[in-house]
């Protein structure tokens, strides 16, 4: 055989292996599982009381990043920076005025996060809420195909409505299709038997069980990205009877800091909250009806971590598992009487930090958590990173791949706003408002976020107003 000839062969070789469905599939497939209204309230975010095993397990074979914090208390705005990689508005509107600017000129838009997976070569699936509104599109009842939340993004963006109707009526919907048209006559909190289909999440995951099955089928040789959004946590917190049980006689510890606090702050009076209907009951004021709305956010998380089990379960079963980077996250925190509010849109700390858990092939010390401070914008550029795909350079944020190969390696600060603005430190919050008013709060103090530091340590205040700038005001 010639020198020649074998070279040929040899080429030849290697275009077969390079379009074989064997070598398409070791690009790594994706699915993010976006979790909304969820704080750290996990085991294996040391909340020992909460029934977390499902995403225990993955936070056992993964990454939690302990110390993530997203742009904003907002849905949309939080979501942006998640499917953008990038700082944007506060507003829940973002996504959509977004989608009006790459309607008009696409080119002077950069790529979401799946479309950037997407124009190389992977099938885009949503299911449930992954942008703002469950199904991505506007309209009265959300389901306007002529109002796209992320044009370009997706193959297919679907929410199964089921009895619910539409997609606005699965957002806040109850047991058995009930639809929120008036908010103050609708229960704030309900727990009824049955299965997990009679709210919302339970067709949701059974969509994605459905996708699954048909992005992994044999014939099917494309890398896949599918996002998955749980509804639950979010407001009214509504799940079947059997996740409350779990919570039957479980003693939930004391509120930290749950005193209104003093002084012009980011606090609210918990307005999302209040408008549904409380029995006339006042958790600020009521220690038995801020216990029980406890234990229903506590059974609406056992109902969402029983839903991410499902789809990891079916996951594994189709053989996917070994070659797919998992990602959960939560959109943002939610206050559970800290600082007397019940809610998120605050800039304190439990609006803020939320979970993250990532879980790739071949993660070194796997199981470890981490402590390193990070940010929801550098979602996107990780992933492209562990995908083996280019590094989207208009995003805002960085790989996380250091962390996750090494647990203790640095992290950064993190930015987050609404009308005003913070940076948290490893040791600081710095909220700035947009009259200049400045609250300071020191962690390394048992006071943490209740007392404005500000006066007392103003070389770090205006150390950090000029970091604040630096990172926001080059936007």
């Amino acid at each position: 055989m010639t020198f020649r000839f074998a070279a040929r062969l040899w080429l030849l070789a290697c275009l077969i292996v390079a379009t074989s469905p064997l070598f398409a599939a070791e690009k790594r497939n994706v699915l993010l599982l976006c979790v909304d209204d969820l704080r750290p309230e996990l085991k294996c975010f040391g909340k020992d009381y909460i029934h977390s095993p499902n995403i225990d397990a993955l936070a056992a074979r993964g990454r939690a990043f302990r110390r993530h914090y997203v742009q904003a208390p907002t849905c949309g705005a939080s979501r942006y920076a998640l499917l953008t990689g990038m700082y944007g508005p506060y507003g829940n509107g973002a996504l959509f005025a977004r989608g009006e600017r790459v309607k008009k000129n696409p080119e002077s838009v950069p790529p979401s996060f799946p479309a950037w997976f997407r124009e190389r070569g992977y099938t885009t699936v949503s299911v449930g809420k992954v942008s703002h509104h469950p199904g991505g599109r506007g309209g009265a009842d959300w389901d306007d195909n002529t109002i796209i939340e992320m044009p370009n993004s997706w193959d297919r963006h679907l929410l199964p409505a089921g009895p619910w109707q539409h997609p606005r009526g699965a957002m806040h919907g109850l047991a058995n299709g009930e639809i929120r048209d008036n908010a103050k006559a609708m229960a704030v909190f309900q727990a009824v038997d049955g299965p997990d289909s009679i709210y919302p999440d339970g067709l949701i995951t059974d969509e994605a069980l459905q996708q699954l099955d048909q992005l992994t089928a044999q014939d099917t040789d494309k890398p896949f990205f599918l996002a998955v959004g749980i509804i639950r946590p979010h407001l009214p917190f509504g799940a079947p009877q059997k996740y409350l049980d779990l919570y039957d006689g479980v003693e939930l510890p004391p509120i930290p800091h749950p005193a209104k606090p003093s002084g012009k702050t980011t606090w609210h009076g918990s307005g999302e909250f209040m408008k549904y209907q409380r029995w006339g009951r006042n958790p600020n004021a009521d220690p038995e009806f801020a216990t029980e709305v406890r234990r229903h956010y506590a059974a609406c998380v056992s109902y969402a971590d029983a839903q991410v089990g499902r789809i990891l379960d079916r996951l594994q079963a189709r053989g996917a598992a070994a070659n797919t980077i998992i990602v959960l996250w939560g959109d943002h925190g939610w206050h559970l009487g800290e600082h007397s509010i019940w809610g998120k849109h605050a800039l304190f700390e439990e609006s803020l930090h939320s979970p993250l858990i990532i879980a790739h092939p071949g993660i070194k010390s796997p199981g470890e958590p981490t402590e390193s401070m990070v940010e929801t914008i550098d979602i996107f550029p990780t992933i492209a990173d562990l995908a083996g795909l280019p590094h989207p350079d208009f995003s805002d944020g960085v790989s996380l791949r250091p962390i996750l190969n090494t647990p203790t390696a640095p992290g950064h600060d993190a930015i987050s706003y609404t009308s005003a603005r913070t940076i948290r430190t490893q040791t600081h919050r710095l909220i700035q408002h947009k009259d200049g008013h400045i609250e300071l709060y020191d962690h390394r103090t048992p006071e943490a976020e209740t007392r404005n530091a500000a006066s007392d340590q103003p070389e770090v205040a205006t150390t950090l107003v000029a970091d604040l700038k630096r990172r926001l005001d080059v936007k």
